[in-house]
């Protein structure tokens, strides 16, 4: 392994390929900054291009630009309170607070030392154990799946905020919007009242973009006419302190991981790893009531899982052939444009190709550092632009971006009634988190939990003799009760 890792850095540092990395990240984080565009959209857009280039650097290109499109969208996350991406919805709930304590300097360099430091792990952790991770993802069938679903939800006692019965609330809110489409196992629609564009469910991404985006937009304009001012004066250091540093080291580590193990789950991806990361960073936290108000693990966490599940999603790409996430499926199509097949014989046959990509993904992440330290000062220039002037640019990205994603003003629309469902539960203090877990996780566990139950034939009990799924499951138990304990023990010591 050693000598194809040494064949591969050989390939990966010729100057074209460099280039290549370089165009690749550049290009991911001006994806990831616009909302509604993602990791897949810039490679669809990407691929293309491919034709006419050689596997290696066409693939260089296509990692750099997966990885830094997760780093990207924590840029206006921090900046304006709006997830550039899915993945970096958690990243919102403490790097905007910090922006508006004066902070975005330390909140967008966190964010970029933990990004690279999470890619990076999840590079090395594909470089070493490819193969073995990949037959562990063969064994998750619906039960795991559900379990994982499962384990999700359960982190809405960590999400709740100030009320859990708001938090529970939320949650349905979320679990309704994704019972809304076809039914897969009889056909039959189920609350689509006869809307076409209903029958394949609402879309996660004009959901995501309404309730987040354009909600935040309200607000703004809001807040514009009322005359409040919102951002104080951005002083300090881009960079933590290295006491602040060191106690971050842990989350970095801690999220990484989290991050590399669900992007090796076909079809988990970053979104659900990020949430998971953020969760069970406030969990082990000493100080859990601090998250959302602005504390720099909260965004250590989700960022270092988003990168770290960029690794973890080429597991199953590699090694089975099989999609870790949207974004693969694309560079599946990209590799057959090529003529190679993935898979099993993929490392057998192209050992030169397979490894330098593996270094080239190490690689990108240090570009990926070097030039999102150099635009923080760019990013932070945003932040001072009125809102009169930066609502109006904003709610129009969200417009072309919803449109795009199907060419139907339909999508327009639903944005729109996303926007006032999340400025109305903001308004009433209804968390905008859990909606979000509900929608990303419901559809994950009723599809498993049915199917699971026909393998069975109505047993129970092939959740509990499963396993990775028992273990889950557990887990997920125990991660719902901690918080609750903790609430209760708060009190007591108050009395």
């Amino acid at each position: 392994m050693l000598e194809n890792l040494l064949i591969g850095l050989q390939e990966v540092l010729s100057p074209y390929n460099l280039l290549m990395i370089l165009a690749g990240v550049s290009l991911g984080i001006v994806i990831g900054v616009l909302p509604g565009l993602q990791a897949a959209s810039g490679l669809a857009i990407l691929l293309p291009l491919t034709f006419y280039m050689d596997p290696i650097p066409a693939f260089l290109m296509m990692v750099s630009l997966y990885m830094a499109a997760e780093y990207g969208g924590s840029i206006t996350s921090i900046a304006l309170g709006i997830p550039g991406t899915p993945p970096a919805i958690p990243t919102c709930w403490d790097g905007f607070p910090l922006t508006q304590k004066g902070l975005a300097k330390k909140a967008l360099g966190v964010s970029i030392i933990a990004s690279s430091t999470g890619g990076m792990i999840g590079a090395i952790i594909l470089a070493v154990a490819v193969v073995p991770l990949a037959t562990v993802a063969l064994r998750f069938g619906p039960t795991e799946y559900f379990a994982v679903a499962v384990f999700g939800l359960s982190l809405v006692a960590n999400l709740a905020g100030k009320s859990v019965i708001k938090a529970l609330i939320s949650v349905t809110i979320g679990l309704l919007i994704v019972v809304i489409w076809v039914d897969v196992f009889t056909g039959y629609p189920r609350f689509t009242f006869g809307v076409a564009e209903l029958l394949e469910g609402i879309p996660f991404v004009p959901a995501l973009i309404g309730l987040f985006a354009v909600s935040k937009v309200f607000h703004y304009i809001e807040e514009e006419r009322t005359g409040i001012q919102k951002f104080p004066e951005m002083g300090g250091s881009q960079f933590p302190s290295l006491k602040e540093f060191k106690s971050l080291i842990v989350s970095i580590i801690r999220g990484s991981g989290i991050g590399t193990l669900i992007g090796i789950i076909p079809g988990a991806g970053a979104t659900i790893a990020s949430l998971i990361a953020y969760g069970e960073e406030k969990r082990a936290s000493k100080h859990p009531e601090k998250f959302g108000t602005g504390v720099l693990e909260g965004i250590s966490a989700p960022e270092s899982a988003n990168n770290g599940a960029v690794g973890g999603a080429l597991v199953p790409l590699i090694a089975l052939g099989i999609p870790g996430s949207g974004s693969t499926a694309i560079m599946i199509g990209g590799l057959m444009i090529q003529g190679l097949k993935p898979g099993p014989l993929l490392i057998a046959e192209q050992p030169v190709f397979v490894y330098s990509i593996l270094v080239g993904l190490f690689v990108a992440a240090f570009f990926q550092f070097f030039i999102g330290t150099l635009g923080i000062r760019l990013w932070l220039r945003v932040i001072r632009v009125r809102a009169s002037i930066l609502m109006p640019f904003v709610l129009g990205i969200c417009i072309v971006g919803a449109y795009g994603l199907g060419n139907s003003m339909f999508d327009v629309g639903l944005i729109l009634v996303f926007g006032i469902l999340g400025y109305l539960m903001e308004k009433f203090e209804f968390p905008l988190a859990p909606v979000i877990l509900a929608i990303v996780l419901g559809g994950i566990a009723e599809d498993n939990f049915r199917r699971a139950l026909a393998i069975s034939g109505g047993s129970y009990a092939i959740f509990f003799t499963h396993p990775i799924s028992l273990v889950l499951i557990i887990i997920a138990i125990v991660s719902f009760v901690i918080p609750f304990i903790r609430m209760r023990r708060r009190k007591g010591a108050s009395l």
